[in-house]
């Protein structure tokens, strides 16, 4: 907007005169269409700002621009926009496209902010360490914005850190350290700017509490009197690069700007606190985004001469599947619930069902509805590619799923949260199926399987509920630890250990950001070119809180899946205790979990 009304200014086309402009919002629309009539048959400038925030309008806006016959030699139309995909195509073949993209890498984000900052601001606060804390937090900014490159293992929420946050931490920053000068203070005040800054500016944007761990450990590691110590030399980071803090003492601009562009024009993660496999995910992330973008762009209709056609192909996969799927009669599913609910109660001697026999009939019974809609929709989409019924939208999409090997929407609305593709799904799902069945024919597993259940943290509940019972304990003031056992397998678990009085064994756990050192068993360091390693047997154990005491542990938090949890919070199962003799802020870096499901 601001390039646009600059050559507008030079080329004449002045506001109010020539130059007419409006943020899209609600009922701005009418607004527009009036600015764009009078601007096409008078020769004005109209710049339309924000249309992403009135994406419905758009197609009005179009149809206007269609009806435009013979507009003015001096007209111009300017549209700003964040990406949407429900722009329309029509407007997007007919304009040219300027893209602002944000700067990538260390070296171009810090010069980029940098260069926003001139001397005036730097001798604004009289306090000497305001000059150096200025570039600190010029660092801080530029790794918060490039750790979402890395995805998940980054943000579990990308948060959108913008010049605003940087400018009204550096105001705060100049305040107190202006208020502990005149004050004569002989120590900073790093519990209120180390609040401020990361509680409430950047932590204000932070809406996950595993994300503001992360920022709270960067304001630890680059916020304290550590900086200024003569004695031993700060680093941000001594990975390919040695990044410090410019110890000139004239802390002026161009010496910023000196050090700024010593930099190296990429780096690796491991700038941020991350594992260098970091990037391996990055790419590979990118990598299964653009097949996924390929395989949908496959033609619909295959060519004339051999070779199976696409609809042989779908009912063919649509039959594999359906003799995959266990239902006892249309209207029941799997499991006949009255049933289940009458041996369980057998079991019991006509007690009421335990917590763990409560989450199993609630498993059940969304099974049920899971393997109805599963049956249902593959009978009629092979009556569909027959021309028995016509073929609807939701059928066409499943369809379209089982040809290019995907988990149909349709299905996944009733399944556990998954990133599998759809035959790595399906040996899930007989993996689910099996665990169900042997739950109810033998009783609660010793070893369960989380990722098989759809809600797996109402089992994790349903444990310590029953634990409070058998002892007595409140159950508001009980918890739960887990330690990570020596057996890689149910196998290797022991006769006598295998039956525990309270608790459970878990199994099916995979760790990402970190290796697993079965010797020692504890975290460290991941492997080159290993993202993600299997957990050896977790032992889940319930415990009244106050007697709970650890010492050299990590505490990681479990997701259903490698998409962790999204802004709404979906997604973490547990946190689990993993044994370290590092500090933990080299593991909050790293971005170290456990998920439940790979999608391998």
């Amino acid at each position: 907007a601001r390039s646009g009304s600059g050559r507008g200014d030079e080329l004449g086309f002045t506001s109010p005169n020539k130059f007419r402009f409006v943020s899209l919002g609600q009922g701005q629309g009418p607004i527009a269409l009036q600015m764009l009539e009078a601007g096409s048959s008078r020769g004005y400038w109209v710049l339309l700002q924000n249309c992403h925030l009135l994406i419905s309008w758009l197609a009005q806006l179009e149809k206007a621009l269609n009806k435009m016959k013979t507009p003015h030699k001096d007209f111009r139309l300017w549209l700003t926009t964040e990406p949407s995909n429900q722009f329309p195509l029509g407007i997007l073949q007919r304009s040219l496209k300027v893209v602002t993209e944000p700067p990538d890498g260390m070296k171009l984000n810090m010069k980029s902010t940098m260069s926003k900052v001139d001397q005036e601001l730097l001798d604004e606060c009289p306090h000497p360490s305001f000059r150096p804390l200025i570039y600190v937090l010029t660092f801080l900014h530029a790794v918060l914005q490039e750790r979402r490159k890395y995805g998940k293992i980054g943000w579990n929420v990308c948060y959108d850190f913008n010049e605003s946050d940087f400018v009204i931490s550096r105001k705060l920053m100049s305040l107190y350290l202006s208020k502990a000068w005149y004050d004569k203070d002989e120590v900073l005040p790093w519990g209120s700017l180390k609040y401020l800054i990361g509680d409430a500016m950047y932590g204000g944007r932070v809406s996950d509490n595993m994300d503001r761990r992360v920022l709270t450990t960067y304001l630890n590691e680059y916020m304290g009197d550590f900086l200024f110590d003569k004695n031993l030399k700060f680093y941000f980071s001594q990975e390919g690069f040695e990044y410090v803090l410019p110890d000139d003492n004239t802390y002026e601009v161009h010496t910023y700007m000196k050090y700024i562009n010593e930099y190296p024009l990429t780096n690796s993660p491991a700038v941020f606190g991350l594992h260098p496999n970091a990037e391996i995910g990055y790419f590979m992330t990118h990598t299964k985004d653009m097949w996924s973008a390929l395989i949908s762009l496959q033609p619909r209709t295959s060519e004339a001469g051999g070779g199976t056609s696409r609809e042989e192909h779908i009912a063919t996969v649509a039959d594999d599947i359906l003799s995959k799927v266990p239902i006892v009669k249309p209207d029941i599913g799997s499991f006949d619930l009255p049933e289940v609910r009458a041996r369980l109660s057998e079991k019991n001697k006509g007690k009421p069902p335990t917590p763990c026999q409560v989450v199993l009939l609630q498993e059940i019974e969304r099974w049920n509805e899971l393997v109805k809609r599963m049956a249902s929709s593959l009978i009629l989409l092979k009556k569909a590619l027959v021309g028995e019924i016509g073929m609807s939208d939701s059928l066409d999409e499943i369809g379209s799923a089982l040809f290019n090997g995907y988990l149909p929407q349709f299905w996944a609305k009733l399944a556990p949260a998954t990133e599998k593709k759809l035959g790595s799904w399906m040996i899930h799902f007989e993996k689910r199926y099996t665990q169900y069945m042997q739950w109810i024919n033998n009783g609660e597993p010793s070893v369960i399987w989380l990722s098989g259940l759809h809600i797996p943290e109402s089992y994790l509940t349903a444990l310590i509920q029953t634990t409070c019972r058998s002892k007595g304990w409140p159950l508001d003031k009980s918890t739960m630890y887990t330690c990570v056992t020596q057996y890689g397998t149910i196998d290797d678990i022991p006769s006598a250990s295998f039956n525990l009085t309270d608790g459970c064994y878990v199994t099916g756990l995979y760790l990402e950001g970190a290796g697993w050192d079965k010797e020692r068993n504890q975290l460290k360091r991941q492997d080159p070119k290993v993202l993600i390693v299997e957990l050896p047997i977790l032992q889940v154990v319930p415990i009244e809180s106050h007697k709970l005491k650890l010492q050299n542990t990590f505490r990681t938090p479990v997701y259903t899946t490698s998409a962790r949890r999204n802004a709404a919070g979906v997604g973490l199962v547990f946190e689990a205790d993993l044994a370290t003799d590092f500090h933990p802020s080299l593991w909050t870096l790293q971005g170290v979990a456990l998920v439940l499901n790979t999608s391998d």
